[in-house]
């Protein structure tokens, strides 16, 4: 099944792909999708396999407050394995990174940034939500 939705996040060129009894496909940049579909249908993300482009230590904490169980990164960072370790949540990846770079290039992603030295998933979740009330008021 895993193998089905790695490929489907490929061929689709899609950003995030949720399977739980049925499969969902999202395009959205960053967590967008992934924080909307924990506030919106949590129970769907209970249990479920996803394949994701890029997960940095945000997106490993929307995951594991979600109860994902399994998991496939493109890419993943250091931060996110770390805070993945001990979780439950069985996790492959194709590249391991130091961090999530942000969308110029320049530096480290404002999420990875902001979930740096915090411990749980819980202080991620709702440093994420803190992040896209801002982005949302904007």
């Amino acid at each position: 099944m895993l193998e089905d939705i790695i490929r489907l996040l490929h061929e689709g060129k899609h950003s995030l792909v949720v399977s739980n009894g049925e499969v969902r496909t999202f395009d959205r940049r960053g967590v967008a999708d992934l924080y909307a579909l924990l506030q919106e249908d949590s129970d769907f993300l209970k249990g479920a396999s996803v394949a994701d482009k890029v997960v940095g230590k945000a997106a490993a904490a929307l995951m594991i407050v979600a109860g994902v169980s399994e998991l496939h990164a493109d890419v993943i960072s250091r931060p996110a394995l770390d805070l993945l370790a001990g979780s439950g949540v069985k996790v492959g990846y194709a590249e391991e990174v130091p961090h999530v770079i942000n969308r110029s290039g320049t530096g480290w992603c404002p999420l990875e940034t902001r979930c740096r030295d915090l411990r749980t998933p819980e202080e991620c979740v709702a440093q994420i939500r803190d992040f896209m009330n801002a982005m949302n008021n904007r």
